[in-house]
């Protein structure tokens, strides 16, 4: 093509983004489907709730997912990179009832919305893929994936403890208690018994455990995160016997059998299932029960990771120790989980923190019976709790044992005797989804008086949601909405009552990346074929927020869907990165601090691709972004840059300057040029591949970009600056592709970069001539060598001892070794 005539074109990013996307909208070039001959590459970000608009977090997650689905195509893979939404749960009821809407209403007008903002920033996504976990064609395939698990056994019912609100007469879900008050009408909450469903995480606890082993490509802190939240325990159950009692007793947990010589006191759980007939007619019965009632009280007032302060009542009963014979008193306290072991403790305040301040609160014993080196424990003068290890004191049979083997002997005591056994327990609980709100999945289930829970048949489903379509009807809790519950029972026909309660939100985050594989399909959940061939997902990508509930959860429902033989992966995700988020000012981006910064007023200032280069620039993926506006000046003042070099060198693209380069024959200012070029195609390669460190890549073409500019100050052969600029466009186009996608198109190439591959660089071009060696004395820098790119070690250690400024230093002084580090320094050692 002729290109010496054309008038320089300005860098018009609003004209060529729309250009763009437009294009990819008609020609969907990131539609995919299974193809076997291909090797797969399965990209994610954790699908966003449909909040109403972007931030500037989003655009960051979504641009590294961006950026790794553009170069693994380039590379040569078949890429799945979908969206979709997590649009049920409480912030759209909240919102919708501020705002006098439907939830539905206002959900599907915010995916509208935020749809076109993704699509502004020019996002590589199958759209043909996209879901939506609130429509009836999703969670139809939930709900028979629950009454299976039900069938299964890992489905259960049983009362639990709920947050109820007396004047709105509904439930509360935990973050709508405020301050202990309904967030809606400012009532108190009060504790309340009902019936929830619960999924049995904990049959997989073992496994979700061992194959935390299998995840190396998560981070580490993730995987120790989850390792404790499940929470192994190892030690001994054992029975107290409750005195005076007609044989009942109290089964505690403990992972410390050493001590239980050390018991002075019992804690119960104010939920502790013996407490009712512990107090029945007993004088403290009345204090007691008001003491659990203000205690459960107080819980909901709560936040999630608050801890209380320590209170307690006496029982008036006494249970005994099986080893020592001892009788033991009997608290409730308020500390004391139900969720957690058996709800009831050993109280060693000797050698437990918690049961030490407990303990000199309400002045009980402290008993030491485990002696740490050094001067002896005396219970009356501790000021805390030793919680390390030693040598049993006053602990009958097993005195003077090492706290270690006494553990197990123990054990074994209490085994022989019949009270106690070795016994595993987890911090892990099971999973309650219920929830007595409107806006999420219905429990697929009917109550029926004759013939009990009863599944829904699996031809009646979906369980639809009512009131979901124009003109939207109530979204008032579905226990509220008799039209809904009304039913007859579809075992023996007779009246009935549906489960009112909805589904967990996360029970659609937990599967949903297995949905995208095949989510048109309505004949099934998923498509074998589509499932074998895409999962698992190859790299996921989202905040560190989810690191312990959504990815546990995924993590089991995975293992679940490959015992109903729907998968057949261990593990949902292979690799998994967490972005750091997004600061300014020294804290988040969030409303509530005033100081979010809008994407869409930077996309209409600068272009998408501007933002998303400063997102990818700013810092490595897995920290924190430090905001800064002056950074995205720069960010678009280098595209400028790149734009108007481009323009000024399009000569360079004409048919005969391309092809292959004879290194031999270029002069010294081009065989560098040439020279920069493979050393850039390896350092951004290698900052993709290793650590997704863009910022460094980013860094890497921004010098290759300096220094075609010297080059392009005098003549340069034609043929490497072709290839160099070609290669600025290539290396760029993941993080910026409409920028790189024009440019392409202005420098004569007919097919548009997407589909193109990922340059190879040579490592002959990419081989210095000459290099600059550190020559040190000591340790300590002294001088520097300019040698061929091939000298030896000997001519190096000679050319370093010969070196005028560092004779200076080792003049009159032995020479006790010196050392070569290969194209970097010598090291001589003197004495």
């Amino acid at each position: 093509m002729d290109t010496s005539r054309q008038e320089p074109v300005k860098y018009d990013f609003k004209s060529i983004e729309a250009k763009w996307q437009q294009r990819w909208l008609t020609e969907k070039p990131y539609k995919v489907s299974a193809d076997p001959l291909r090797p797969k590459y399965y990209v994610l970000e954790m699908f966003p709730y449909p909040s109403g608009r972007i931030h500037m977090g989003h655009v960051r997650n979504y641009s590294i997912g961006d950026v790794i689905a553009r170069y693994k195509r380039l590379r040569g893979y078949n890429v799945l990179h979908p969206m979709g939404w997590d649009a049920f749960g409480l912030p759209a009821e909240n919102a919708a009832l501020k705002h006098g809407v439907h939830p539905a209403q206002w959900t599907y007008s915010n995916i509208g919305y935020m749809r076109g903002q993704l699509k502004a920033m020019g996002l590589s996504y199958d759209w043909d893929r996209e879901i939506a976990t609130c429509r009836p064609e999703y969670y139809r395939w939930e709900q028979r994936v629950f009454l299976q698990l039900l069938e299964k056994g890992l489905v259960y019912r049983k009362k639990t403890t709920i947050n109820w609100c007396e004047d709105c007469a509904t439930v509360l879900a935990r973050e709508q208690v405020i301050d202990g008050c309904c967030w809606r009408c400012d009532k108190q909450v009060v504790p309340k018994n009902m019936f929830g469903w619960f999924l049995k995480i904990t049959d997989y606890a073992e496994e979700l455990l061992a194959d935390l082993d299998k995840l190396g490509g998560w981070p580490e802190k993730v995987v120790t995160m989850q390792r404790n939240w499940i929470g192994k325990s190892q030690g001994l159950a054992c029975d107290f016997p409750v005195a005076d009692s007609q044989g009942e007793k109290i089964t505690i947990f403990t992972t410390r059998p050493d001590t239980i010589f050390g018991v002075t006191f019992m804690s119960l759980a104010p939920e502790h299932p013996l407490l009712d007939s512990l107090l029945k007619g007993t004088a403290q019965e009345a204090a007691v029960r008001s003491f659990i009632e203000q205690t459960l009280v107080e819980k909901q007032r709560l936040a999630l990771d608050q801890e209380p302060e320590k209170h307690g009542v006496f029982t008036g009963r006494y249970c005994v120790n099986p080893f020592t014979g001892d009788k033991v008193p009997i608290y409730v306290a308020n500390f004391v989980l139900m969720e957690y072991g058996t709800g009831a403790v050993m109280a060693v305040p000797a050698h437990d923190q918690r049961d030490f301040e407990f303990a000199r609160k309400y002045g009980l014993p402290v008993w030491p019976v485990v002696q740490p080196p050094g001067e002896p424990l005396d219970g009356a003068a501790m000021e805390a709790a030793w919680e390390g290890d030693g040598v049993l004191v006053k602990s009958g049979q097993f005195t003077g044992m090492p706290a270690l083997e006494a553990k197990k002997a123990v054990i074994a005591a209490a085994e022989k005797q019949g009270f106690g056994k070795a016994h595993i327990t987890w911090r892990l609980r099971d999973w309650g989804i219920s929830r007595q709100r409107y806006w999420g999945a219905p429990i697929p289930v009917i109550h029926c008086e004759s013939c009990g829970a009863v599944p829904v048949p699996a031809e009646q489903l979906p369980v639809v949601l009512p009131g979901t379509k124009p003109p939207y009807g109530s979204h008032a809790p579905l226990h509220q909405q008799e039209s809904f519950y009304t039913v007859n029972c579809p075992q023996c026909g007779l009246p009935a009552k549906r489960e009112t309660d909805t589904m967990d939100t996360f029970m659609e985050s937990s599967w949903y990346f297995a949905r995208y594989t095949s989510p048109r399909k309505d004949d099934g959940i998923l498509d074998q074929e589509a499932v074998n061939y895409w999962l698992a997902v190859d790299q996921y990508i989202g905040g560190v927020e989810h690191a312990i509930l959504h990815l546990l959860y995924s993590r089991f429902f995975t293992k679940a869907l490959r015992d109903l033989g729907y998968l057949n992966i261990d593990e949902p995700f292979s690799n998994l990165l967490t972005q750091g988020m997004v600061i300014k000012d020294g804290a988040k981006m969030s409303k509530s601090k005033g100081n979010v910064v809008d994407p869409d007023d930077l996309i209409q200032q600068y272009g998408a691709d501007t933002v998303r280069l400063f997102a990818l620039f700013a810092a490595p993926p897995e920290r924190d972004l430090e905001w800064n506006s002056q950074g995205v000046e720069g960010c678009f003042r280098f595209l400028n840059r790149v734009f108007r070099l481009i323009q000024a060198n399009l000569d360079c693209f004409v048919k005969k300057n391309a092809g292959r380069i004879e290194i031999g024959s270029l002069a010294p200012a081009d065989r560098q040029l040439h020279r920069k070029t493979h050393q850039t195609i390896r350092r951004v390669t290698d900052s993709i591949e290793k650590d997704f460190h863009f910022n460094t890549a980013i860094s890497g073409v921004m010098e290759l970009v300096n220094q075609i500019s010297a080059e392009t100050a005098q003549p340069a052969d034609r043929k490497v600056l072709r290839e160099a600029l070609e290669t600025v466009l290539l290396l760029l186009f993941p993080m910026v592709p409409h920028f790189c996608e024009e440019l392409w198109q202005l420098t004569g190439h007919d097919q548009p970069l997407q589909v193109q591959s990922w340059p190879s660089f040579d490592p002959a071009a990419a081989e210095e001539d000459e290099l600059t060696i550190v020559v040190q004395v000591n340790g300590k820098l002294r001088g520097r060598l300019t040698v061929a790119a091939d000298t030896g070690e000997e001519e190096l250690k000679a050319l370093a001892l010969a070196d005028d400024k560092v004779i200076s230093f080792i003049s009159g002084k032995a020479v006790q070794k010196i050392i070569v580090v290969k194209d970097k320094l010598v090291n001589i050692v003197v004495k």
